[in-house]
C-alpha cells in the first residue's frame, strides 16, 4: 500500500555508514532515484543539465518517494557509446547543484568512476559512493571510500560483450575481485552493496539471465541493488523507446525484489515505489 507522503524524512537523519542499515530495514526495497546532470545519458540526456532543471527534478524525486538520490555527471551509457569526460567536467556540472540536492534531506549517492569526483562529493555531504566499475577502474577509489567510511555500490561491468560466457560466473568472479580490493583498502563488508550491472557489458539475454538468477548473489551475504530502469533489453521483448519502458522496468524490478534485491535504482520513482509497496503488502497476506 502506497503511503500518501514520501518516507524520505525517515532516512534523512543518519549519515555515513549509518544510512545503509536504515535504508535496508524495511520490508520492501529502498528506491534510488536517478538524477543525470549530463547532456548524453541514454534515457534523459540533456533534460537536467541546467541547474534549475536538475534541482526541480531532485525535488520531484523526493516528492515521489525516493529514498536515495543518485546523481551522476558523466554518462555511463550501458551500450558502449558513452563520451568520456574529465573530472573537471564532472565537477563543473555537479558544483552548481550538489549542495542544494543534499539540502533536500534525502541521502545522496555520487555516481562516478573517478575517485577525485567521488572524494569531492563525499566531502560536500554525499553519503554513498556508486562505482560502475566496482573499484576496479580507478586505483584510488577504494582508498577514498575507506577513508570516508561510507557505503559503496560495487557494480559489475565488462569492457566488451561476450555472448558465449556464463554471465553469472563472470559476475561472481568480478565481485570476488572487487571484494578483495575492498578488503585490502579497509572497506568494511557491511558497507558494500553489489549491483549486477543490468545492461552493462551484457547482451539482452545476459541481462535477463542476471535478473532470473539474481538470488545466486545472495551467497555473498551482501545487499544487492538492481537498476533495470528503461534498459534496452526491454525493447528486445517489446519494441519501445526508453520513455516507453515503464511497464518492462516495473516487471524487472518486481522480479528483482522477489529474488532478493534490497535497493532498486529507477527513473520513474513514483511508479516504482507504488509497485514495490503494493507487491510487499500483497505478499504479507500469504
Amino acid at each position: 500500500m502506497m503511503a500518501s507522503k514520501p518516507i524520505a524524512s525517515t532516512v534523512a537523519g543518519p549519515a555515513g555508514p549509518a544510512v545503509l542499515p536504515v535504508l535496508l530495514s524495511r520490508p520492501y526495497p529502498a528506491v534510488m532515484g536517478i538524477l543525470n546532470v549530463t547532456p548524453d545519458s541514454f534515457s534523459d540526456g540533456g533534460q537536467f543539465i541546467a541547474p534549475e532543471q536538475a534541482l526541480a527534478q531532485a525535488r520531484k524525486l523526493v516528492a515521489d518517494g525516493a529514498d536515495i538520490i543518485d546523481i551522476g555527471a558523466e554518462s555511463t551509457r550501458p551500450y558502449g557509446s558513452q563520451q568520456p569526460v574529465t573530472a573537471d567536467d564532472e565537477l563543473a556540472r555537479l558544483k552548481p547543484v550538489l549542495a542544494e540536492v543534499i539540502a533536500l534531506g534525502v541521502p545522496v549517492s555520487i555516481d562516478s568512476m573517478k575517485s577525485e569526483v567521488v572524494a569531492w562529493a563525499l566531502d560536500q555531504g554525499a553519503m554513498i559512493a556508486n562505482d560502475v566499475w566496482g573499484l576496479q577502474r580507478d586505483a584510488g577509489m577504494a582508498g577514498v571510500v575507506a577513508a570516508r567510511g561510507v557505503p559503496v555500490i560495487v557494480m559489475h561491468n565488462r569492457e566488451s560483450v561476450d555472448p558465449a560466457i556464463d554471465i553469472m560466473q563472470d559476475i561472481t568472479a568480478f565481485f570476488e575481485r572487487s571484494l578483495e580490493i575492498a578488503a585490502r583498502a579497509g572497506i568494511a563488508p557491511d558497507r558494500i552493496v553489489l549491483d549486477p550491472g543490468i545492461g552493462f557489458g551484457k547482451t539482452a539475454e545476459q541481462s535477463m539471465v542476471a535478473l532470473a538468477r539474481l538470488s545466486e548473489l545472495n551467497a555473498f551475504r551482501l545487499p544487492v541493488l538492481v537498476g533495470a530502469s528503461r534498459k534496452r533489453f526491454i525493447s528486445t521483448i517489446v519494441p519501445s523507446e526508453p520513455q516507453q519502458r515503464i511497464g518492462g522496468s516495473l516487471a524487472a524490478h518486481l522480479i528483482a525484489a522477489q529474488h532478493g534485491a534490497r535497493i532498486i535504482r529507477a527513473h520513474d520513482v513514483a511508479e516504482t515505489v507504488q509497485a514495490l509497496r503494493v507487491a510487499a503488502a500483497i505478499e504479507e497476506q500469504q
